[in-house]
Order: structure tokens, then sequence, then C-alpha cells
């Protein structure tokens, strides 16, 4: 991702974004924070998976999973320590 064009990097980090709220549900952020999640999500994405020996390939569509995936373990990160409130809060009531 470093290397694409800043409309690209935030066309791909918003779908990345809004498909990993979508996918775990309960987990969007609003349009500036799915953004948010969906560019650090590419990197994560673009770092991981070459380590797994996983290739998506060239192209756009190949980078939306990418990131998409990226921004899944990120979601799942941030649900492990935040918990599971919408925005993040982490404050139970016990």
């Amino acid at each position: 991702m470093p290397h694409q064009g800043l409309p690209v990097v935030l066309v791909v980090g918003i779908v990345a974004g809004w498909l990993a709220g979508q996918i775990m549900r309960g987990a969007g952020y609003g349009l500036i924070g799915d953004l948010i999640v969906g560019i650090v999500g590419a990197y994560v994405g673009d770092w991981l998976l070459p380590r797994l020996g996983i290739f998506l390939g060239r192209g756009i569509v190949a980078a939306i999973i990418d990131a998409t995936i990226g921004a899944l373990v990120l979601l799942f990160i941030l649900r492990l320590v935040f918990g599971p409130s919408r925005w993040g809060g982490g404050f139970r009531r016990w």
C-alpha cells in the first residue's frame, strides 16, 4: 500500500474499514473511524500476509481484500483490548 497514491489509499481504506465493520457486527466506527481502521488494517495486512505465505496479487481488488483482512485482525485485537463496546470504551460495570 505505501506505493499507492493518496486517493487509492483512501478508497481502499474506506472500503476495507466498512467491510470489516460489516463482517464483525457492531465494530463500525463511522466514516472517519472506518477509514482509519481500513488504512491501518491495510498496513497490518500488507505486513502480516506475506509472513504467512499468502500472496493475493496486485490490483485494487487484491488491495481491498488485503486491507480488509488486516482491518479484521485489527478490530479483533481492539475488541480483545477494549471489549465489545461500539466505541472501544472497555469500561464494564460490575
